[in-house]
C-alpha cells in the first residue's frame, strides 16, 4: 500500500518510520538538530508547496532516512495510513 504524503508524492507505507508534526516538535532542540542535519545531507524534500504543518520520515534503500515535509496536517496523514492498514 501507499501513502499519498501531499502534492503528487506517494510512499510505500511500509517505508514510514513516523509522522510528525512540526509545529510541536520543531521546539525541541534535537528535533531542530535532525531536521538541519538532514538538510546538510540532502535528505529534505519538500512536498509542501506552501508552509509545512508536518514532517515524514522514511526509511530509502539508498540513504538512512528521507524527510519529507508536507501541507498535510499530521492527523490527516495518520488518518490516511491508519485507513490503510483496515483495508489489508
Amino acid at each position: 500500500m501507499y501513502l499519498h504524503i501531499g502534492q503528487n508524492e506517494i510512499v510505500p507505507e511500509k517505508r514510514v518510520v513516523g509522522i510528525f508534526d512540526l509545529d510541536k516538535c520543531s521546539y525541541e532542540k534535537r528535533t531542530r538538530e535532525y531536521l538541519a542535519k538532514a538538510e546538510a545531507e540532502g535528505v529534505v524534500l519538500d512536498v509542501s508547496g506552501t508552509l509545512p504543518k508536518s514532517f515524514v520520515v522514511c526509511d530509502h534503500p539508498y540513504h538512512a532516512q528521507i524527510v519529507y515535509l508536507s501541507q498535510l496536517s499530521p492527523t490527516t496523514l495518520q488518518r490516511r495510513a491508519e485507513s490503510l492498514q483496515l483495508e489489508l
